[in-house]
């Protein structure tokens, strides 16, 4: 990694602009939180584990005017994260933000997901914030100044049917950055809690579906677009990025997301019938073992062909192209392009 020879560091430095660190910027949401970053004035180190994805990023963002400096990483990476954090800190200056977006949708039934699916969740949503956490933390303790945000879920307040790994890895993620916002009190560093519901990124198509793909991605991509249902994604950003800043422990994004964590907080006997009855709904698992394999989301869709969902999904297939969304993801070694096998 040459961060000096892309970003042009020296002039970044001597605009003693603040430094912020973006974790899962390359599309998506982590592409939004980079941009109103830097229209802020901050200098934006975007970090993903696919340099493809964080190329097309950086061109999106020259498009909206933007600069958006890069480095690979896998948050799941602990030494490497101390690695990029020490060479952005020496090129750019002192992270004074950095937040953890990076993340991973699985969605269908839970007989149909094995430990790797698991693994893979808490791995990059649960130890990834920690490890990005602990590789810029203490550079803040000593400057006693920084801003910590950590993306997590409503899933991490209400655990969904058919999003059980994410909702274990998002639960987990809510318990240490509260904790750890606690912990901060007096330091000057602050801790932020984000927890948004569905928004409009056009994630769906990156989301990997296990069961009956087509069914499943059938309901999951609507609600992650229809608006009633969905936030726009980037008034979610900009909120998201304010709460950070202005150091608030606890951010809670739409009206929905308000609404569930207080009937949760008032009723939870409520909610899980509620829940129950959705889990009732949902599509069932294919009998006979089937229905293991892990397909990504542009491959559920292609597979069920719904001019209806088409039509429904308007909104977030529109913001899939926007946002960067739409390129595929590198496959793993050994790995067919439209599934992903495990266990």
């Amino acid at each position: 990694m040459d961060l000096t020879s892309r970003t042009g560091a020296a002039s970044a430095r001597s605009s003693h602009a603040p430094v912020a660190l973006v974790a899962g910027a390359s599309r998506g949401l982590g592409l939004l939180v980079s941009r109103e970053l830097a229209r802020r004035g901050h200098v934006v180190v975007g970090l993903s584990r696919d340099s493809d994805a964080l190329a097309g990023a950086q061109e999106a963002m020259r498009g909206w005017g933007q600069e958006l400096h890069t480095a690979v990483a896998d948050v799941r990476d602990e030494a490497r994260l101390r690695e990029v954090v020490a060479q952005v800190e020496a090129e750019h200056g002192p992270i004074e933000v950095a937040i953890h977006v990076a993340g991973v949708i699985q969605v269908g039934p839970e007989e149909c997901f094995d430990r790797s699916h698991y693994e893979e969740a808490i791995d990059i949503m649960l130890w990834g914030p920690i490890n990005l956490t602990q590789a810029v933390l203490p550079g803040m303790r000593s400057r006693r100044r920084g801003r910590l945000g950590v993306v997590t879920s409503i899933g991490g307040m209400i655990s969904v049917p058919h999003l059980v790994p994410y909702s274990t890895a998002k639960f987990g993620a809510v318990g240490y950055t509260r904790g750890l916002s606690m912990e901060l009190v007096g330091t000057g560093v602050t801790a932020t809690t984000i927890v948004p519901g569905l928004m409009r990124t056009g994630s769906h198509v990156q989301a990997s579906f296990v069961g009956d793909a087509a069914a499943e991605y059938a309901w999951f991509a609507p609600g992650a677009s229809l608006p009633l249902v969905s936030m726009d994604a980037e008034r979610a950003a900009s909120a998201m990025v304010d709460g950070v800043l202005a150091g608030r422990g606890l951010v809670l994004l739409s009206p929905l997301t308000k609404i569930g964590v207080r009937v949760e907080g008032l009723a939870p006997a409520t909610t899980g019938v509620l829940l129950g009855v959705m889990a009732r709904l949902l599509p069932s698992a294919p009998r006979g073992g089937e229905g293991r394999e892990t397909v990504l989301g542009h491959d559920a869709r292609a597979r069920l062909s719904s001019s209806v969902v088409e039509k429904l999904t308007t909104l977030g297939t529109r913001a899939s192209a926007r946002f960067n969304e739409n390129r595929r993801p590198r496959p793993a070694a050994g790995v067919r392009s439209e599934t992903t096998h495990r266990g």
